[in-house]
């Protein structure tokens, strides 16, 4: 199992819309907005590195409104 948390930044005032467009990703276990340096908080899991890798550069990245993102992986 694979496991990682996602730090985003979003345009200003997207931050509901983009929540709700994470919420739809099965991968994603737990979404939170917050204030501060980074505007969402993303809980993911996947079963292997590979399918970690996907879901971050093909759906995660391409919601409309993300600035950026900081990706955290979480080791065991």
């Amino acid at each position: 199992m694979e496991k990682a948390y996602m730090l985003i930044s979003c345009e200003i005032g997207e931050e509901h819309s983009i929540y709700l467009k994470l919420k739809e990703i099965p991968e994603i276990k737990d979404c939170t907005i917050t204030f501060g340096n980074y505007d969402i908080v993303v809980s993911l899991e996947t079963e292997t590195i590979t399918q970690l890798n996907n879901i971050i550069s093909t759906k995660i990245r391409k919601v409309g409104k993300i600035r950026s993102t900081i990706t955290l992986r979480v080791t065991t």
